[in-house]
């Protein structure tokens, strides 16, 4: 057993160095604790010892993580609503203002996911190709419908006339231009990768430019070949989701795992009478059923026009075997809004199929954030620029009415008769309108004498 050493003494902290012994428990707890120590003395003068608690707050679980998604989704989602709403009532030009900004976000969305690699290959003009690409679309696109459904404007105009008379051409030189700057900007080692880039923007053009122009198509023919169509597909996509979790148990694609049958044609069901109800409401305003002749026009000013035949109800009687002889009238439009409720619930949902396989293509969840908790514009509107297409196609096939129009006529004289044949016109039109008594025999008189004798 060692023996114990002497004389040896120790330094310490503190107000006890002088009499070489350590400091006892009691005597720590008598001096004054610094701010932040975790020593500090109980009631009864005994220390205690607290474990200083972590500033950092605490790693949200995956449930709170899904409930404030859901709740920022669940507000954006009233507000792209009564943003719509608001557009929707206010106006025509305003809908079509909210179309072109959506044409050209889901376009940056789509270009953007191929687009990536361009950056690290120094490839500086592929952006602005695309771009390029995307403004000479527009421009025909746009020129097409504004040209068709204001032809009685457009072709009276000094300044715009030359533009709306050349425009296909005008904007096949455009395209002409971008293509050969395309081809001088390819260079060697990246051929595989610009020809890529190339195709996939014209796919981005063709799946999204081209049919955002159908769609705005329906604006002009009316707004519930706009509207309806619209809220067909946002219904389907409510209650699939609803339907799904309530009773859904079979998977439908392997594109989209969450998408079950059940859910499929419980959407459809419940679309068909959305569709169904809806159709009755917008039917008794001219402001949906009527064409655009005025931009200017909103709820409030509303349309005048002679409804579409579809929406007038006709007699229906059933066939003589089921022997019951009572005449039922309805509207055709209900019948017709059977086919879009069909085509809104079993055909456009596969555009969101499409781009889910899009997105697992270049593994990305969603195509951009443009809207909080939704994504981007492309992930809401995916089944909408399908659906759009459809309507417009269906109304142009089966329930448009055709007939002559005074852009129409104007555009006839325009581009198939002379100048002294159409003075002619002008001239047997005036003097048709006097003998109707629309107009008065001085106006004809003074035509007379601008227009100089008639020829012979």
């Amino acid at each position: 057993m060692a023996k114990p050493r002497r004389n040896i003494q120790f330094q310490h902290r503190g107000s006890n160095a002088h009499d070489g012994r350590r400091p006892s428990v009691s005597e720590v707890s008598e001096g004054p604790s610094e701010p932040g120590s975790p020593v500090k003395a109980g009631m009864n003068g005994k220390v205690e010892v607290s474990i200083e608690e972590s500033t950092e707050p605490p790693e949200p679980t995956e449930y709170e993580k899904k409930k404030q998604t859901f709740i920022t989704r669940t507000i954006w989602t009233f507000i792209m609503i009564a943003f719509f709403f608001v557009a929707m009532l206010s106006g025509h030009i305003y809908i079509i203002g909210i179309i072109t900004t959506i044409q050209i976000i889901s376009f940056k969305e789509v270009i953007a996911i191929a687009n990536v690699p361009s950056r690290a290959k120094g490839l500086k003009f592929t952006r602005s190709l695309n771009w390029y690409f995307l403004g000479t679309a527009m421009y025909y696109l746009y020129g097409e419908s504004v040209i068709y459904y204001f032809k009685h404007i457009v072709l009276v105009d000094k300044v715009l006339l030359p533009f709306a008379t050349h425009h296909r051409f005008i904007s096949f030189m455009l395209y002409t231009i971008g293509f050969v700057f395309f081809v001088g900007s390819l260079q060697k080692g990246h051929y595989r990768f610009q020809f890529t880039q190339f195709a996939w923007t014209h796919m981005a053009l063709y799946l999204i430019v081209v049919q955002a122009h159908f769609v705005m198509n329906n604006i002009f023919e009316g707004m519930i070949w706009f509207f309806l169509p619209a809220s067909l597909v946002i219904t389907n996509d409510i209650f699939a989701y609803i339907c799904g979790i309530a009773f859904g148990r079979t998977q439908l694609i392997k594109l989209s795992p969450k998408k079950t049958v059940e859910g499929f044609v419980g959407a459809w069901v419940f679309t068909v009478i959305f569709g169904i109800g809806m159709t009755n409401v917008l039917m008794r305003y001219s402001y949906f059923i009527c064409p655009v002749d005025d931009l200017g026009a909103n709820i409030f000013t509303g349309l005048s026009c002679t409804p579409n035949p579809v929406f007038l109800p006709q007699a229906y009687s059933l066939p003589a075997w089921t022997h019951i002889t009572r005449t039922f009238h309805i509207a055709p439009m209900q019948f017709h809004i059977l086919v879009f409720a069909t085509f809104a619930s079993l055909i456009a949902p596969f555009g969101g199929f499409f781009a889910s396989g899009l997105k697992r293509t270049f593994k990305v969840k969603d195509f951009g954030e443009s809207i909080p908790g939704h994504g981007g514009i492309t992930d809401r509107m995916d089944c909408q620029f399908i659906m759009g297409f459809f309507a417009f196609m269906y109304y142009q096939s089966f329930i448009a009415v055709y007939k002559a129009s005074v852009g129409g006529v104007m555009e006839m004289a325009i581009h198939g008769l002379s100048g002294e044949d159409q003075v002619e016109v002008v001239r047997g039109l005036a003097k048709y309108l006097v003998n109707q008594g629309v107009v008065a025999e001085g106006v004809l008189e003074c035509l007379n004498g601008e227009l100089g004798p008639r020829r012979r």
